[in-house]
C-alpha cells in the first residue's frame, strides 16, 4: 500500500455496515439513531448511506449515556447544544455529562431507597394499603391515586 493510500483510507467516509461493525451496534440501531437526529449521514450517487468517521465517537457517547439510563431525547438535547452539530470532544463531554450528574444522583438515591425497602413490605402505601400506620396512616395515599407514590416520591396534582 502506498503512503498516500493509507492517509486517504484514514480520512474516508464509512458505510453503515462499517459503522455497525466498529461500534458493535446493529445497522437498524444506527438507522434509528439517525431517524431521531442523533447522528447524520449522506447518500452516495448509488443511494448508499455514508458517515463521517467521527460518527464513531458520537455513537460511543450515545451508548455510554444510554447505559447510565439517560433517555435518548435528553442525549439528543445535549448533543444539539454543540456548535454545528459537531462530535463532542473531551471538554464537551465534561460539560454534557455534568448536565446529567444531578439526575443520576437522584436515580441512585431512588434505587437505594427501593432496594432498602424491598424486604420489609411492598412499599408501605405504594398500593394505598390501609395496613401501614407508619407510612400511610388513615390511607392518605388513596388521595394521590394508584401507583408507587412513596418509592418514586412523585406527587400528582388532582
Amino acid at each position: 500500500m502506498a503512503k498516500g493510500d493509507g492517509c486517504s483510507k484514514l480520512n474516508r467516509e464509512l458505510s453503515v455496515g462499517e459503522v455497525a461493525e466498529r461500534s458493535g451496534l446493529a445497522v437498524s440501531t444506527l438507522h434509528f439513531y439517525e431517524s431521531k437526529g442523533l447522528i447524520k449521514s449522506w447518500r452516495t450517487g448509488g443511494n448508499q448511506r455514508r458517515y463521517a468517521r467521527d460518527v464513531l465517537r458520537r455513537v460511543s457517547i450515545i451508548k455510554v449515556a444510554q447505559r447510565t439510563g439517560i433517555p435518548l431525547a435528553e442525549i439528543k438535547a445535549a448533543l444539539d447544544t454543540l456548535p454545528d452539530g459537531r462530535t463532542p470532544n473531551k471538554k464537551d463531554w465534561t460539560r454534557l455529562s455534568a448536565r446529567w450528574h444531578e439526575e443520576l444522583d437522584a436515580r441512585i438515591e431512588q434505587l437505594t431507597r427501593l432496594r432498602d425497602s424491598l424486604d420489609g413490605c411492598i412499599g408501605c402505601g405504594c398500593l394505598s394499603m390501609k395496613s401501614c400506620p407508619l407510612r400511610n396512616p388513615g390511607d392518605r395515599a388513596a388521595e394521590l391515586g394508584s401507583g408507587a407514590w412513596y418509592l418514586e416520591e412523585v406527587r400528582r396534582k388532582s
